[in-house]
């Protein structure tokens, strides 16, 4: 079944036709040439150093067989630059799953980041100066770009705590300070930083204090400590390098947008980003699904004498996924479309949704994948450990959850509060009319909590009543018994007892006791005998 005919229903009627065929070229692109091309673009990287200075060829190839078939810069949405492929963010959102289970193909269709968002920025901010230098080179894949804002002293999810100093010298910025996980800093084609740092640190308002600057990579000042890795994987040639800039000199006319205006353009270029993420990890789930499937069917992998597939836990573990994936999917999909009908800022509550719930739901996906294939699901033999090393990240790169949260959260009860209130008052209020007006009693809340209580626990005093009744015959019954006995007992003995305590020789204190202890035994005796 071809690519377009999964579409969402609901996504259908913002699909156009030449993005339906796109669409299906995208897939077969994909799967027939991305895919097995992986392991080989592996291979030519080699080992050790060489990985950092290598740019496999296969990589070219696919460059060109993608560019022949039209598939090529489709992240630039058409309502809002053009100069990409010419498709809304819906379109390239259906186009971009696909390209989220190969790890080459987003480069191999220049849709890879930080390059897209990088290129957001230019299209978007750039003069035309810092268009024809930059983002030219940039959409036709000539050299690549990387992003530097977390900085390794500071708590960077709070993008004010940015330390980075960019101060005005004349006609030039110098640049002092450290950045790290600055993606696509490794790789021998990338040609220039996109930094972000602060020009006026005493600005009262620490949202007009940073400032974007264009930075070419290897000025002098500029010193690549290491590559940091994930979980063990370095990414190369790609690679999150760890930065230092010890006066780096760039001309003002680097200034993007203007000073004070870091904020606004980080926005612009992290909102689309973050979806364009979410877009790509709907592929990984769905690509772990299916190497999930492929091994629970495998006839040469039982268990307790039938196949892995048979067992009940598995095809629940399959059915989950299912689910869920195609929820996230419409989550990504409903952002995609706010976009297109407005830009990132109309749609932050949607973004924040499919960023925070897209890599929730692939890791669980992921991890169910894992435990189907055992010990081969966490070693090379598989994608499965890579891929949840990549999309763990997601949960911390462009914001960590939790900080969206905390905005979704305050967003959503600053715009509802009041509303919800007035109408949970005026429903109230029109119940009591209501039942005023059909003759019953409006109770406050405190008299209708006390019936409900009264009604709830009458049967229950009913029963312990009833319960006392009868415990209270019972214990009048058994006292009774005994102590007819014991005076039975005690009449007979008395009678008697004169006579056998001078026959045993006792004193009357010594008969005292005598006669406690037998009766004691006596009443024992009836005890046992109930």
């Amino acid at each position: 079944m071809p690519a377009s005919d999964n579409i969402p229903p609901i996504a259908r009627p913002f699909v156009s036709e030449r993005a339906k065929k796109t669409l299906d070229l995208v897939e077969e692109f994909v799967e027939k040439e991305c895919i097995p091309a992986d392991a080989l673009f592996s291979a030519q990287l080699g080992e050790g150093e060489q990985r950092w200075k290598t740019t496999p060829p296969i990589l070219e190839e696919l460059k060109a067989k993608a560019r022949k078939l039209g598939l090529w810069n489709m992240f630039l949405p058409k309502n809002h630059f053009s100069e990409g492929a010419g498709f809304s963010n819906l379109e390239y959102g259906l186009m971009a799953e696909y390209l989220g289970k190969s790890k080459v193909a987003p480069e191999a269709t220049n849709n890879a980041a930080p390059d897209t968002g990088n290129m957001e920025v230019l299209a978007k901010y750039g003069t035309e100066e810092q268009k024809r230098q930059w983002l030219k080179p940039l959409l036709e894949g000539e050299i690549r770009s990387a992003f530097l804002m977390t900085e390794p002293n500071v708590a960077s999810s709070d993008a004010t705590n940015i330390g980075f100093s960019i101060r005005r010298e004349g006609d030039e910025y110098v640049l002092n300070g450290t950045k790290w996980w600055s993606s696509g800093a490794g790789d021998p084609r990338c040609k220039l930083y996109i930094v972000m740092g602060k020009t006026d640190p005493s600005n009262p308002n620490p949202h007009r204090q940073q400032s974007v600057v264009l930075c070419p990579a290897g000025l002098p000042g500029i010193t690549v400590h290491r590559m940091l890795s994930v979980y063990g994987y370095d990414d190369a040639p790609h690679g999150h390098g760890h930065i230092s800039f010890n006066n780096v000199r760039v001309p003002v006319s680097n200034l993007v947008l203007g000073e004070g205006r870091g904020f606004e353009i980080i926005q612009g270029r992290l909102g689309p980003g973050r979806i364009h993420h979410a877009m790509r990890t709907i592929g990984a789930a769905e690509k772990a699904l299916e190497w999930m499937i492929a091994r629970v069917n495998d006839e040469r992998k039982k268990t307790f004498g039938k196949p892995l597939s048979s067992h009940g836990v598995i095809l629940e573990w399959i059915a989950k996924s299912r689910i869920e994936i195609d929820a996230a999917r419409l989550i990504v999909l409903n952002a995609a479309i706010k976009i297109d009908q407005g830009d990132a800022k109309a749609a932050l509550k949607e973004i924040a949704q499919a960023k925070v719930l897209v890599p929730q739901m692939a890791l669980t996906v992921i991890d169910r994948a894992v435990q189907a294939w055992g010990a081969a699901g966490v070693s090379q033999d598989t994608p499965l450990a890579y891929l949840w090393a990549l999309v763990r990240t997601l949960r911390i790169a462009d914001g960590p959850d939790e900080v969206h949260l905390q905005q979704m959260g305050r967003r959503e009860n600053k715009a509802r509060k009041d509303a919800i209130t007035a109408k949970l008052k005026w429903q109230k209020d029109e119940a009591d009319r209501l039942l005023t007006a059909n003759g019953f009693k409006v109770m406050s809340h405190l008299e209708r909590r006390t019936k409900q209580n009264r009604e709830t626990m009458r049967p229950f005093f009913f029963g312990a009543y009833a319960c006392t009744i009868q415990c209270r015959a019972y214990l009048r019954t058994y006292i009774h018994k005994y102590i007819h006995a014991y005076i039975h007992m005690y009449s007979t003995r008395d009678r008697n007892y004169g006579h056998e305590n001078k026959k045993k020789g006792l004193s009357k204190e010594e008969a005292r006791q005598d006669f406690i202890h037998s009766t004691g035994q006596i009443l024992l005796d009836l005890k046992n005998s109930n």
